[in-house]
This record gives structure tokens, C-alpha cells and sequence, in this order.
């Protein structure tokens, strides 16, 4: 089990590895307990995986941004497993109040004032003088004449 793995870590390591700090992955397990314990009264199978598992699977793969391939393999559970149990901690923890964002209303009515820089980035071309076959001269080298003195004793023939 990869959580218990994690009780003996310090907590700057557990959050070098998580993301999160552990009063806060604690006050998840609560959540997902509480989750489940809705879930489970509907009826279903049973998780492979216990909830710190499921969590800090969720976990690796949203900082790490694993595939659910290669997270299934480290679990030893089926692909399709690892993404429904990750699907359902981030809609879990998506409807509950304590881990929801403000919406654009409470920014709106927010006192802090926010000042917005605009930069144009639009292409313009780039002005370069046109390329025209006068301005092409051929250095002589090499006993080889220039392109316009070549040009120049052809036409006087």
C-alpha cells in the first residue's frame, strides 16, 4: 500500500510528494468518507484500493500529470479503474463547499481593483528591401568572371 509508505514521511517530504500539506489531505479523507458511505447505499462493488490510496492517486496524477496507464500499473489496478476513481475524487471534491473556488459574482464584488495591461501582438511585415537580379553581383574568383561582366561581353559579341 502506497499510503503506508507515506505515514513514516516527514511532512516536507509528504508535501514534496503530494502537493498538499497532511491537515489537508486528512480533512479529504474525511470528505471521501463520508462520499462513499452516499455511494456504497446505492449499492456496487467495492474498491480495490482503500480511500488514501485512491486519493493519492488522484494526487500523482494531477501533479505529476501521469498517464492512468502508467498510475494503474503503479496500484496494480485496470486502467479504466484508475480513471474512475480519479474522475470521482475530483467531482467529489469539486461539489464540496469547502474545496470550492469563488465564482466570477464575489470576484466582481470583491474590493480589490485589478488592473489590466493589453499587448498588442498583432504581425506586421517586416520592411526589407525587394530582391532583384541587379542587385546580384558575382565576385570574380578564380579566373571566373562576374555575372554581369559575363552579361556585359556576351551582349557586345
Amino acid at each position: 500500500m502506497k499510503y503506508e509508505q507515506t505515514k513514516e514521511l516527514e511532512e516536507e517530504k509528504f508535501r514534496r510528494l503530494t502537493g498538499i500539506k497532511r491537515p489537508t489531505f486528512d480533512k479529504m479523507i474525511a470528505i471521501f468518507n463520508q462520499a462513499n458511505i452516499q455511494k456504497r447505499t446505492r449499492g456496487g462493488r467495492k474498491h480495490k484500493l482503500c480511500m488514501e490510496d485512491q486519493l493519492l492517486m488522484a494526487l500523482e496524477y494531477l501533479r505529476e500529470y501521469r498517464t492512468y496507464f502508467h498510475i494503474a500499473q503503479s496500484y496494480g489496478i485496470s486502467e479504466s479503474s484508475a480513471y474512475k476513481g480519479i474522475k470521482w475524487i475530483e467531482n467529489t471534491l469539486i461539489k464540496h463547499p469547502a474545496f470550492a473556488l469563488p465564482g466570477r459574482k464575489a470576484l466582481r464584488k470583491s474590493e480589490c481593483g485589478y488592473e489590466v495591461i493589453l499587448i498588442d501582438a498583432t504581425e506586421s511585415p517586416i520592411e526589407r528591401p525587394k530582391k532583384s537580379k541587379d542587385t546580384f553581383t558575382l565576385e570574380k574568383e578564380k579566373g571566373i568572371h562576374s555575372k554581369v561582366n559575363l552579361l556585359s561581353t556576351s551582349k557586345a559579341k
